[in-house]
């Protein structure tokens, strides 16, 4: 059985054939300009990706699930993906409007650590303020945005040397335009929210970054609530304000994907996998895991 939940860029391009490209940034950058097939139906299974994932939608609108959070990338519009995540594209939209037409980047981590920008954090900030992180863009920054992929495209398909920093050069500059539209969004949505909002968005984030990191060794919300040095009480009521669903769902939810990601997508035996999500026992797990999915996980495997 296939181990796919952690994606690379060369498992990519064996999955959605792109540009050709130098043998220096083989293994660093995957760019494409798709519409929808079937074949992408395979990018609505959960998976991690080890870098930077660009997506700029031109026609029609697809949803992406970050960290079980749902976003909206529409036509006009561009959403980034930040290392270590989990990301599945949830929703194409009923087959018969399928007229999906978008660009998608696939930047390794340390290609970007080389333009010298922290793009990661500046995303994150985004995260913590915007109700929907995804860019609206106006008309003339999608034809500067399309200028940067068709050029960055262009070059890194060349046969030529110190093709490696003539694109690192260029993915700098375009982070940085990039990162400059985000700033403002950012800037007024700040302006525009009020303190309290923000505040409770900025702890719904950190409570979301904690759990994507811990998920699989602490469960209890006085874990997560001694981290962001809250009572569990008012940290549970932040966060069924704030995102609609309780502490213990965004937990429970996390553990969720990682198991059904473990049993769909590895060969490891549930033994191991109660070991690797430490539960105690192979009880406590097979009754968490129907409760939550009604099914046991031997019958989910087996579908």
């Amino acid at each position: 059985m296939e181990q796919y939940r952690e994606l690379h860029i060369r498992e990519l391009r064996k999955l959605i054939p792109g540009q050709t490209i130098n043998d220096n940034l083989a293994d660093d950058l995957f760019l494409a300009e798709l519409s929808y097939s079937s074949r992408m139906d395979i990018l609505q299974y959960p998976c991690r990706f080890d870098g930077f994932l660009v997506f700029m939608c031109y026609e029609g609108s697809f949803e992406v699930e970050l960290n079980l959070r749902t976003y909206a990338v529409e036509a006009g519009s561009m959403l980034v993906y930040t290392p270590g995540n989990i990301v599945r594209v949830s929703h194409f939209g009923p087959e018969e409007k399928r007229s999906v037409r978008f660009a998608v980047a696939a930047i390794s981590r340390e290609l970007i650590t080389s333009t010298r920008m922290d793009f990661n954090k500046l995303h994150e900030e985004s995260l913590r303020v915007l109700e929907n992180p995804g860019l609206r863009l106006e008309a003339d920054e999608i034809a500067l945005g399309q200028k940067y992929f068709d050029l960055i495209r262009d070059i890194s398909g060349q046969p030529l040397p110190n093709i490696r920093e003539s694109v690192v050069t260029l993915i700098s500059s375009t982070f940085y335009w990039a990162g400059s539209l985000w700033m403002k969004r950012v800037s007024d949505a700040q302006r525009l929210a009020g303190g309290k909002s923000t505040h409770a968005r900025i702890i719904l984030e950190d409570f979301l970054k904690l759990v994507q990191e811990h998920h699989t060794r602490e469960r209890e919300l006085s874990f997560y609530a001694d981290s962001l040095y809250l009572t569990p009480k008012y940290l549970s009521k932040l966060i069924k304000n704030v995102s609609g669903r309780s502490a213990h769902e965004w937990i429970d939810s996390f553990v969720i994907l990682e198991a059904k990601n473990l049993l769909k997508y590895s060969d490891l035996p549930i033994k191991q996998i109660v070991d690797e999500l430490h539960f105690p026992n192979q009880t406590t797990f097979y009754r968490f895991f129907k409760a939550k999915t009604g099914l046991t996980p031997s019958e989910y495997r087996r579908i």
